[in-house]
C-alpha cells in the first residue's frame, strides 16, 4: 500500500518546506535571507562565475536594503522578540538555559545595531568599482567584458584576492545578516508542525485574531509530483495543491486528498 504524505513525513522521508509571508516586513526578511545565502554560497565557490554573481547580488542587497530603514526594524522586531520570550521565562516547561541563550544573542545583535557607526550599505555604496558594476548591471548583458574592462580584470585575479575583497565589502552587513536569521529563527521554531488533509487539493483555515500569524510553512515529500499555491492574509489562509505535468502546462489543481504538515508561525 502506498504511503500518504502523512506518513511518509513521518517516516523520515525528505520533504520540502514551503513558506509564504503574510506580512510585508516578512517578505522582505525572507528576501534578504534568500540574497544572504546566494552572495554566501557564491563566495564558498569562488570561481569567476561565482565572484561575478556574488558581487551582482550584492548590489542587489545594498539596493534592496536601501529602499526603507532596515536597521531601525530589525531593531525594533529584535526588541518584540526578546520581550515575548522573557514573558516565558516562568513558565512550566520552558528550557531556561536555551532561552537565556536566545535572549542573550538578541540583545547581542540588537545593541552592535543601535550605534552610530553601525552603517550597513556604506562601504558597498561608497566603493567606485562597485558603483562602476551597478551601472551596467541594470542593462540585460551590460556586464559584458567589453563593458566592464575593470571588472574583467578583477575576475582575473587570484581567488583568494577576490574572496577577501568579497568579504571586506560584506563586512557591516553582517549584522543585518546575524539579525535577519535571529528574527526568523524564533518565528520558524514558534510553532511545531500540525497534520492536516488538504481534502480534494484544498485546504482554507481562518487566522485567530489574538494569535497572529506572520509566517505559513507547508511540509511536503521532496519524491512526490505536487506542490502548495498558499496564499493568505489577516483573516484567513489558502493552500492548493497543485501538479504541473509539464513546463508547457499550466498547473492544476489535484482532486485527491493530499496529506501535510502545517505551521502557522508567529511570535
Amino acid at each position: 500500500m502506498t504511503k500518504s504524505v502523512k506518513d511518509q513525513i513521518r517516516a523520515g522521508t525528505a520533504s520540502i518546506v514551503y513558506e509564504q509571508p503574510i506580512t510585508e516586513r516578512i517578505r522582505n526578511f525572507l528576501r534578504l535571507e534568500h540574497l544572504f545565502q546566494n552572495i554566501n554560497y557564491a563566495i564558498a565557490n569562488p570561481s569567476a562565475w561565482g565572484s561575478r554573481e556574488a558581487i551582482v547580488t550584492i548590489l542587489e542587497l545594498v539596493d534592496l536594503l536601501s529602499r526603507t530603514d532596515f536597521k531601525a526594524e530589525l531593531i525594533k522586531e529584535l526588541e518584540r522578540h526578546a520581550a515575548v520570550l522573557l514573558a516565558l521565562a516562568n513558565k512550566p516547561g520552558v528550557d531556561g538555559s536555551k532561552l537565556s541563550d536566545v535572549t542573550s544573542r538578541i540583545e547581542k545583535v540588537a545593541n552592535r545595531m543601535k550605534v552610530a557607526e553601525c552603517q550597513p550599505t556604506q562601504r558597498v555604496r561608497t566603493d567606485e568599482f562597485l558603483n562602476q558594476v551597478k551601472q551596467r548591471v541594470a542593462i540585460p548583458g551590460g556586464a559584458c567584458n567589453f563593458d566592464l574592462p575593470a571588472l574583467h580584470y578583477w575576475l582575473s585575479q587570484p581567488m583568494h584576492k577576490r574572496v577577501a575583497e568579497l568579504n571586506t565589502w560584506m563586512e557591516d552587513l553582517r549584522v543585518i545578516e546575524s539579525a535577519i536569521d535571529l528574527v526568523l529563527m524564533d518565528i520558524r521554531q514558534s510553532t511545531i508542525p500540525l497534520a492536516v488533509t488538504a481534502s480534494g487539493g484544498f485546504f482554507q483555515q481562518n487566522i485567530d485574531a489574538s494569535s497572529p500569524v506572520l509566517l505559513l510553512r507547508v511540509v511536503l515529500p521532496a519524491d512526490i509530483a505536487i506542490f502548495p499555491e498558499i496564499s493568505g492574509g489577516k483573516h484567513r489562509f489558502t493552500v492548493r495543491m497543485m501538479r504541473q505535468a509539464s513546463s508547457r502546462e499550466r498547473p492544476e489543481q489535484v482532486e485527491c486528498d493530499v496529506d501535510f504538515q502545517l505551521q502557522c508561525c508567529g511570535i
